[in-house]
């Protein structure tokens, strides 16, 4: 006797629905077209994980930029004198420092700003 595998397939399409959920028109119908979306949803995801922390670097990098330059130093003489300094501090808390609390901000720059200054009278 034959073994009609109906429930199974049905069960095993609706899966794939159900992860299709609040696709835009026959992709959340259609079975091929909601597996296809599905498997590609994933790739993006997966992509995008990795891409939306070079996202927030790219920002906070350029928010320090943007704060440091009026006090007369580029992001890369920034972190320059930083390292000099042996100052330890990531560019989120920078960022951070640049937006909310100006003034510790500015006292971090002007640490940066010694040290090379006095890494330059060093190698004369």
């Amino acid at each position: 006797m034959r073994t009609k595998g109906g429930i199974v397939t049905r069960r095993r399409r609706n899966k794939w629905l159900k992860l299709a959920k609040g696709y835009w028109g026959h992709k959340s119908i259609g079975y091929k077209v909601a597996k296809q979306q599905v498997v590609k949803s994933w790739t993006y995801a997966f992509r995008d994980r990795k891409q939306i922390k070079r996202e927030f670097r790219k920002l906070w990098i350029a928010r320090i930029n943007a704060a440091v330059r009026p006090l007369g130093v580029t992001y890369s003489r920034l972190i320059e004198g930083l390292k000099k300094a042996n100052i330890l501090i990531n560019r989120k808390m920078l960022s951070e420092l640049a937006i909310n609390q100006p003034t510790v901000f500015n006292q971090i720059v002007e640490k940066a700003k010694k040290a090379l200054v006095q890494k330059k009278a060093e190698l004369k």
